[in-house]
């Protein structure tokens, strides 16, 4: 004979922690694993640099 399974109430903690842990998994479909900013500091376009692709030219 099998056993009934009884049914527990979802919690609303459950709840969200299964759309933590789905928008999670999401994520590093998209970008990959690990950790990724999702908002960035702005940099000023004075902030010093060598790279000759962020070089421009001297507004005068």
């Amino acid at each position: 004979m099998k056993r009934k399974k009884t049914k527990q109430p979802v919690n609303l903690d459950d709840v969200v922690k299964a759309m933590r842990r789905g928008n999670r998994e999401g994520e590093q479909e998209v970008l990959g694993p690990g950790f990724h900013a999702v908002h960035r500091v702005h940099r000023s376009r004075k902030t010093y640099t060598r790279k000759t692709k962020h070089k421009t030219a001297p507004d005068d």
